[in-house]
């Protein structure tokens, strides 16, 4: 028995003594216990054991998708990141039928009188939830007494208005000085947002309806309410009205730039041919130094086409339909750049779109023209900018140590038919996640938002101010 035990000993020491010299000879090899274990950051170039292979078709890329991944995987493996975005606070959510009964007008007139770029499409008489009807208009004519007066970046007077037969008048904003839109400095993914800025304001538009003169310094009980809409990164409020509107989710009425009204009339073709030689898409005129800085830097390290004035390397402007003539709208009319620009992005894997400020909520049209084109948006902008699109849907250029490293991941996703079809698949599998949130809250949906908050107000009969 002792002779057993002896050797039960010597079997038990020589294992351990081999156990400790592999250990500390480093053969094997144990996590240490502050090791967390890290989720794969890029999960679409992990979706199959494919051979990654360039392509040229989106739709060939589709059919590959579909075999092998498919929608019911795509749900489940973004359900958290979906989850997540509908949690957020980015987005207004509004519940039309509890407001109901805060309504105390059954009808509002909404008389446009200073804009830039709203649309005279949006011009309407819409019906609304709640039995509410919103009229929409430039017109003085069809709103001759309106129940509220909207201002689209020039500021609402300080007085009240009433119309006189005096010739309408054109005015324009003095420009806000220029400053560092970026805040990148020496880091290009610093997302410290710089002081608030707005870029210089289009003038305004002289319209039918501005024959008014100023009367008095404030807001009489009677007269139709002040409505200042500001979609500029500076978000100020003018201090004279009684509703803003902004791209933030915190003031009285959000509108983001999700929408498709203000541009009807563009080209919409979408190319099934994608680029596999030339990847990237840019396009800038005007060019602030820090957005030109990064762009340059991170253009130098992949193939791309500008065709703006900023770093243009096309041969200059308006070159985009000598490449892609089928992106003509109407062979008999001069065409104006933006016309064709969905369609002239169609054509490339990826779209460059980086905002002019880096600011919470301000995700601008640069990045919804790439969705709306069927490419992929490489992103710079609104640290909550996921709040704001769809499941996968873009490539978050702050979320990679290095421009290096950002390129090597575009490169591998170009060259992978499944990795990059797996960013459209939110689109073909109707996986919008908080992106059917940012378009019930865009400029399309503006005039009934507006009309609900005037009437809940009470119009005319609300308090002076």
């Amino acid at each position: 028995m002792l002779l057993k035990s002896l050797n039960s000993f010597t079997i038990i020491s020589m294992f351990g003594f081999a156990f400790f010299i592999l250990f500390f000879s480093g053969f094997l090899e144990f996590p240490s216990l502050s090791t967390t274990i890290k989720p794969i950051r890029y999960p679409t170039l992990s979706l199959t054991k494919s051979t990654p292979h360039p392509f040229t078709d989106l739709v060939t890329a589709f059919k590959e998708w579909d075999s092998l991944v498919g929608c019911p995987h795509f749900r489940e493996s973004h359900k958290v990141s979906i989850q997540i975005a509908n949690r957020s606070s980015s987005l207004q959510v509004s519940d039309a039928e509890s407001e109901c009964g805060e309504l105390k007008m059954d009808h509002v007139s909404v008389l446009v009188k200073g804009w830039t770029w709203i649309p005279d499409n949006l011009d309407n008489l819409y019906p609304c939830a709640c039995g509410l009807s919103c009229l929409w208009t430039k017109s003085s004519v069809l709103a001759d007494k309106p129940d509220a007066l909207l201002f689209e970046t020039t500021t609402p007077p300080l007085q009240s208005l009433f119309t006189t037969s005096s010739p309408p008048t054109a005015t324009s904003v003095p420009s806000a000085p220029e400053i560092n839109t970026f805040g990148l400095d020496n880091n290009v993914f610093s997302t410290n947002p710089p002081p608030t800025s707005v870029f210089s304001p289009s003038p305004i538009l002289p319209t039918e309806n501005t024959s008014q003169d100023l009367v008095s310094s404030d807001r009489r009980t009677g007269d139709p309410l002040r409505v200042y809409m500001e979609l500029e990164a500076g978000r100020k409020r003018s201090g004279a009205e009684d509703l803003f509107i902004s791209y933030h989710a915190k003031d009285d009425v959000q509108s983001t730039y999700a929408g498709g009204l203000f541009h009807n009339g563009r080209n919409y073709h979408v190319s099934s041919h994608k680029d596999n030689d030339t990847l990237v898409y840019w396009s800038s005129s005007r060019c602030l130094p820090q957005r030109n800085k990064l762009a340059k830097k991170l253009l130098s390290l992949l193939p791309h086409h500008s065709f703006g004035k900023c770093l243009n390397n096309v041969g200059g402007l308006d070159k985009a339909l000598s490449f892609y003539p089928e992106c003509t709208n109407d062979a008999n009319v001069t065409p104006k750049w933006w016309d064709h620009l969905h369609c002239a992005m169609s054509h490339y894997k990826f779209v460059l779109a980086i905002e002019n400020t880096v600011t919470e909520s301000y995700v601008t049209e640069k990045l919804f023209y790439a969705l709306d084109s069927g490419s992929v948006p490489i992103y710079f902008g609104a640290s909550n900018v996921l709040d704001f699109v769809p499941p996968n849907s873009i490539i978050d250029g702050s979320t990679f140590s290095s421009l290096e490293e950002l390129a090597s991941y575009v490169r591998n996703v170009a060259n992978d038919p499944i990795a990059y079809a797996e960013y459209h698949a939110w689109r073909r599998c109707g996986d919008l996640g908080n992106y059917g949130k940012t378009r019930a809250v865009s400029l399309d949906t503006l005039p009934c938002r507006i009309c609900n908050a005037v009437s809940r107000k009470g119009g005319r009969n609300a308090g002076a101010i």
